[in-house]
Protein backbone atom coordinates (compact mmCIF):
# COMPACT_ATOMS: atom_id res chain seq x y z
CA UNK A 1 0.00 0.00 0.00
CA UNK A 2 1.69 3.47 -1.00
CA UNK A 3 -0.07 6.50 0.06
CA UNK A 4 0.85 9.70 -2.04
CA UNK A 5 0.43 13.41 -2.21
CA UNK A 6 0.53 15.64 -5.19
CA UNK A 7 4.59 16.09 -4.82
CA UNK A 8 5.63 12.55 -5.21
CA UNK A 9 7.88 12.37 -7.87
CA UNK A 10 9.49 8.72 -7.30
CA UNK A 11 6.42 6.94 -7.58
CA UNK A 12 7.05 4.96 -11.00
CA UNK A 13 10.63 3.77 -9.27
CA UNK A 14 8.47 3.21 -5.86
CA UNK A 15 5.68 1.21 -7.94
CA UNK A 16 7.68 -0.90 -10.40
CA UNK A 17 9.46 -2.08 -7.42
CA UNK A 18 6.64 -3.52 -6.18
CA UNK A 19 7.17 -7.11 -8.56
CA UNK A 20 6.14 -9.43 -5.42
CA UNK A 21 3.04 -8.30 -4.62
CA UNK A 22 -0.12 -9.62 -5.82
CA UNK A 23 -1.79 -6.21 -5.83
CA UNK A 24 -1.14 -2.83 -5.30
CA UNK A 25 -3.14 -0.31 -3.78
CA UNK A 26 -2.13 3.50 -4.21
CA UNK A 27 -4.16 6.06 -1.62
CA UNK A 28 -4.33 9.35 -3.49
CA UNK A 29 -4.28 12.47 -0.85
CA UNK A 30 -4.49 15.58 -4.05
CA UNK A 31 -2.77 13.60 -6.82
CA UNK A 32 -2.24 15.21 -10.13
CA UNK A 33 -3.11 13.56 -12.74
CA UNK A 34 -0.20 12.69 -14.18
CA UNK A 35 0.80 11.18 -11.08
CA UNK A 36 -2.44 9.14 -11.10
CA UNK A 37 -1.75 8.00 -15.01
CA UNK A 38 2.07 6.93 -13.34
CA UNK A 39 0.05 4.63 -10.77
CA UNK A 40 -2.84 3.25 -13.47
CA UNK A 41 0.23 2.07 -15.83
CA UNK A 42 1.87 -0.03 -13.05
CA UNK A 43 -1.43 -1.50 -12.49
CA UNK A 44 -2.27 -0.22 -9.32
CA UNK A 45 -6.09 0.23 -8.07
CA UNK A 46 -6.44 3.73 -6.72
CA UNK A 47 -8.15 4.88 -3.98
CA UNK A 48 -9.16 8.18 -3.21
CA UNK A 49 -7.97 9.40 0.55
CA UNK A 50 -10.70 11.07 2.88
CA UNK A 51 -10.16 13.65 5.06
CA UNK A 52 -9.77 12.72 8.71
CA UNK A 53 -9.44 9.22 7.81
CA UNK A 54 -6.25 7.22 9.53
CA UNK A 55 -3.88 5.95 6.58
CA UNK A 56 -3.95 2.48 8.41
CA UNK A 57 -7.51 2.63 8.05
CA UNK A 58 -7.35 2.28 3.79
CA UNK A 59 -5.47 -1.44 4.92
CA UNK A 60 -9.58 -2.51 4.34
CA UNK A 61 -9.84 -1.80 0.92
CA UNK A 62 -7.20 -4.51 0.06
CA UNK A 63 -8.08 -8.10 -1.23
CA UNK A 64 -5.54 -9.54 0.96
CA UNK A 65 -4.08 -10.16 4.81
CA UNK A 66 -0.26 -9.27 4.01
CA UNK A 67 0.26 -5.87 3.43
CA UNK A 68 2.85 -4.45 2.60
CA UNK A 69 3.65 -0.86 3.47
CA UNK A 70 6.12 1.15 1.03
CA UNK A 71 6.40 5.05 1.28
CA UNK A 72 6.64 6.99 -2.61
CA UNK A 73 10.45 8.11 -2.04
CA UNK A 74 11.04 4.44 -1.43
CA UNK A 75 11.70 1.21 -3.56
CA UNK A 76 12.56 -3.06 -2.64
CA UNK A 77 15.80 -3.70 -3.45
CA UNK A 78 17.01 -6.98 -5.04
CA UNK A 79 17.75 -8.74 -2.15
CA UNK A 80 14.30 -7.87 -0.52
CA UNK A 81 12.57 -8.68 -3.76
CA UNK A 82 13.40 -12.28 -3.25
CA UNK A 83 13.00 -11.99 0.21
CA UNK A 84 9.30 -11.66 -0.63
CA UNK A 85 8.98 -14.10 -2.97
CA UNK A 86 10.65 -16.77 -0.67
CA UNK A 87 7.83 -15.23 2.09
CA UNK A 88 4.78 -15.63 -0.37
CA UNK A 89 5.85 -19.65 -1.18
CA UNK A 90 5.91 -20.09 2.94
CA UNK A 91 3.45 -20.32 5.90
CA UNK A 92 3.53 -17.59 8.54
CA UNK A 93 3.06 -18.70 11.65
CA UNK A 94 -0.79 -17.52 13.04
CA UNK A 95 0.70 -15.46 15.65
CA UNK A 96 3.01 -13.49 13.39
CA UNK A 97 1.78 -10.09 13.70
CA UNK A 98 4.64 -8.70 11.02
CA UNK A 99 7.96 -8.72 9.80
CA UNK A 100 10.87 -5.80 9.99
CA UNK A 101 12.87 -4.81 7.35
CA UNK A 102 16.08 -3.19 7.29
CA UNK A 103 15.85 1.04 5.69
CA UNK A 104 18.58 2.31 3.36
CA UNK A 105 18.68 5.70 3.50
CA UNK A 106 20.92 7.95 0.79
CA UNK A 107 22.25 10.74 2.38
CA UNK A 108 23.91 13.04 -0.32
CA UNK A 109 26.70 10.49 -1.65
CA UNK A 110 26.54 8.27 1.15
CA UNK A 111 24.28 5.53 2.07
CA UNK A 112 23.05 5.51 6.08
CA UNK A 113 20.76 2.01 7.46
CA UNK A 114 18.36 2.66 9.68
CA UNK A 115 16.94 0.26 12.25
CA UNK A 116 14.53 -1.77 10.81
CA UNK A 117 10.76 -1.03 10.33
CA UNK A 118 7.54 -2.94 10.59
CA UNK A 119 6.78 -3.03 7.10
CA UNK A 120 5.12 -6.50 6.55
CA UNK A 121 2.17 -6.47 8.20
CA UNK A 122 -0.81 -8.97 8.87
CA UNK A 123 -3.96 -6.90 8.53
CA UNK A 124 -6.08 -9.05 10.27
CA UNK A 125 -4.19 -9.25 13.81
CA UNK A 126 -2.42 -5.29 13.62
CA UNK A 127 -3.89 -2.33 13.09
CA UNK A 128 -2.55 1.22 12.54
CA UNK A 129 -2.90 4.86 11.88
CA UNK A 130 0.04 6.33 9.88
CA UNK A 131 1.36 5.18 6.65
CA UNK A 132 2.99 2.41 7.85
CA UNK A 133 2.31 0.18 10.89
CA UNK A 134 4.03 0.88 14.41
CA UNK A 135 6.92 -1.21 15.67
CA UNK A 136 6.13 -4.56 16.99
CA UNK A 137 8.75 -5.90 19.80
CA UNK A 138 11.01 -9.01 18.99
CA UNK A 139 8.68 -9.48 15.25
CA UNK A 140 11.09 -11.07 12.79
CA UNK A 141 12.61 -9.76 10.04
CA UNK A 142 13.15 -9.98 6.49
CA UNK A 143 16.68 -9.97 4.64
CA UNK A 144 16.73 -6.95 2.44
CA UNK A 145 16.53 -3.55 2.07
CA UNK A 146 14.01 -0.85 1.55
CA UNK A 147 15.90 1.92 -0.33
CA UNK A 148 14.51 5.47 0.23
CA UNK A 149 15.55 8.49 -1.26
CA UNK A 150 14.54 11.61 0.10
CA UNK A 151 13.34 14.55 -1.52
Amino acid sequence: MVHISANDHHLGRALESLRPCDEIVVVEHGACEEILKTAREHGARIVHGVNGVDHGGYVQDARHDWIFCLLPTESVAEELEGSLLEWKQSEPADDQLGYQIRIREQRGMEWKVLPAELRLANRTRINWTGDCPAQVPNASSLPGHILRIPE
